[in-house]
């Protein structure tokens, strides 16, 4: 049976193993779906070595940076953005080659695009890890700037949440929470932000699914600004990742 499946830490409420499974049965494919749960990345060949049959994987946090060091071959988008999410598996003498690529860069675009509008020049990317530096490249493909905003900034060009004042909020439209805060169980938390300040202007943007209204959209929708979770971004990177292992 063709396998494929999910790699990350933790998985407990993850969407993809529901998600493929309904599919395949749906449309009747002879596939399975797995969770290969590893806190540590160093467990990957150890996993495949007892799966000599996986034909690709989807990755997750916190893997989306540190699977590039396990990777034969890397995607020229994923290369440019330094994350994979989807990974290509095929066998050579029994042993995996692999290829990554990264689809949140497509389901991140697909998904944002229909709800942006004339003021929507500029954005703040609240975290820095690989779904962050996937938002960005899609922000630098449509032609929209953009700045990370993290606790600890990693260069002089991006802002602490400290930062974060009245003239920021007025000039940056858009904002998109990449960061787990929010996140099922904790959803009482929201990264630290003047809502306050927000108005019918802005787009709070939450990679998020679980719960469908984060306390991050809450606050925004609270201030009359439009919000979007990312239920959709999941489906549409799913069905590139589909099609990227069947090609």
């Amino acid at each position: 049976m063709r396998t494929f499946g999910l790699v990350g830490f933790p998985l407990a409420q993850s969407f993809s193993q529901k998600y493929f499974t309904n599919k395949f049965k749906e449309e009747n494919i002879d596939a399975r779906f797995l969770n290969f749960e590893m806190e540590n990345i160093n467990e990957l060949p150890e996993v495949l070595s007892h799966h000599p049959y996986i034909a690709g994987f989807s990755v997750t946090i916190p893997h989306k940076e540190a699977i590039l060091d396990y990777l034969n071959d890397i995607d020229s988008s994923a290369k440019a953005i330094g994350a994979t999410n989807a990974v290509k598996v095929t066998w050579h003498n029994k042993k995996p080659y692999l290829k990554g690529y990264n689809t949140d860069l497509i389901g991140f675009s697909a998904s944002i695009e229909p709800l942006l509008k004339a003021n929507h020049k500029k954005a703040l990317i609240l975290g820095t890890g690989g779904a962050a530096k996937a938002v960005a490249q899609a922000f630098k493909l449509m032609g929209i700037a953009c700045k990370y905003v993290s606790r600890s900034p990693q260069s002089n060009d991006d802002l602490s949440y400290q930062d974060i004042d009245k003239s920021i909020i007025n000039e940056y439209h858009v904002l998109v929470n990449c960061t787990p805060l929010g996140m099922f169980p904790n959803v009482n938390a929201c990264p630290d932000l003047p809502y306050e300040l927000l108005g019918s202007s802005h787009l709070l943007y939450d990679l998020t699914y679980n719960p469908e209204v984060t306390l991050f959209m809450k606050k925004g929708l609270d201030q009359g600004a439009q919000v979007k979770n990312g239920l959709d971004m999941l489906h549409l990177q799913a069905e590139a990742a589909w099609e990227i292992w069947n090609e």
